[in-house]
């Protein structure tokens, strides 16, 4: 019987923040026990879009130390950072070559992301999804937690190895199945609604960082967007901003959207604000202490990065000879 094992990861790309935690990594420690676990900093995806260097390092090992925060159990979840394993870029290119521009031309992140300028863009940012396949097809990663907004990334994996299989006339690659839980597996901004939480965003007030202290967190929260309707409910279509803020709230407190809006219906915004801050703060606050030791202890979460790797590599190096036998490679 295949072992259950999954495959996630997010970049090392500036302060992880509460869309992270909520959307990714707390789904990752809620799962620990059930599955077979690799969680990876994707260092080669950082890279499609420039990066300075130094700031990489740094970020590379501040993201390590936000996964054992947050309660990563680096003693049973192997982690580690992408680049390390050649095998990522190895198998996105054997991929790469049985992948159809068509099918990379649906995904919308990339037009997103290139927005006017899609042709000044690096291939890395447009053929970002092959890579993403390899990462998971990789380590024949059975489960992947993803988001709402990443279900199309994992419906071309399974494409892609449903190509190679049929290409080998031979049933190798398993097709991974997406993980979806929580109430909160988009977390949007809090300036806008409508749209995700961001790294990138110029304000500073649209995430919640999981380093920021309790005064900053309840600041943000006081400035978060709300509306002109009368009472707090959850209406996706016509009210994003006070859906986003149940959603979140639900996802801290482990309560559904119905038992968050009876509690909070005869509550005015900033009330509701205040209870969500205060909620908040009391989740993150043992998560950024813990973070802001790890990330002054550079050796040793540089030890855990080798570790990671080295158990990384005794599954990828295995399972990429395999795969450059089946191509007819000479290994």
């Amino acid at each position: 019987m295949m072992t259950s094992r999954v495959l996630s990861g997010v970049q090392p790309t500036g302060n992880l923040h509460l869309g992270n935690y909520l959307g990714a990594i707390k789904q990752w420690v809620d799962i620990q026990g059930s599955y077979e676990c690799l969680f990876c900093i994707v260092d080669l995806h950082a890279i499609t879009v420039p990066q300075d260097p130094k700031y990489l390092t740094e970020s590379t090992l501040d993201t390590a130390a936000a996964y054992i925060a947050c309660g990563i159990d680096p003693e049973t979840s192997v982690i580690f950072n992408q680049s390390r394993i050649a095998g990522h870029c190895e198998l996105a290119w054997i991929l790469g070559t049985m992948t159809p521009l068509g099918w990379l031309n649906r995904m919308t992140q990339f037009k997103e992301k290139a927005g006017k300028h899609k042709d000044q863009s690096g291939l890395g940012l447009y053929g970002y999804p092959v890579l993403m396949a390899a990462d998971i097809l990789l380590y024949h990663a059975t489960h992947v937690p993803v988001g709402e907004d990443q279900k199309q990334h994992l419906e071309l994996t399974r494409d892609i190895a449903g190509a190679f299989n049929r290409q080998y006339d031979r049933e190798y690659f398993t097709l991974p199945e997406p993980l979806i839980a929580g109430p909160a597996t988009r977390v949007m901004s809090l300036r806008d609604g409508t749209k995700k939480m961001s790294k990138s965003d110029e304000s500073e007030y649209s995430r919640i960082h999981l380093s920021d202290d309790s005064d900053t967190i309840a600041k943000k929260f006081k400035k978060a967007k709300s509306d002109m309707h009368e009472g707090i409910t959850h209406d996706p279509d016509n009210r994003p901003e006070a859906t986003n803020l149940i959603n979140i709230y639900a996802a801290i407190t482990g309560k559904t959207h119905e038992q968050v809006c009876q509690e909070v219906e005869s509550m005015g915004f900033s009330q509701f604000k205040t209870l969500l801050s205060d909620a908040v703060i009391e989740h993150l606050g043992p998560i950024t202490t813990t973070y802001r030791q790890l990330t002054d202890d550079k050796a040793y979460l540089q030890s855990l990065l080798d570790k990671g790797a080295e158990n990384a590599a005794a599954l990828a190096e295995k399972n990429i000879k395999q795969i450059k036998e089946i191509v007819g490679f000479v290994v």
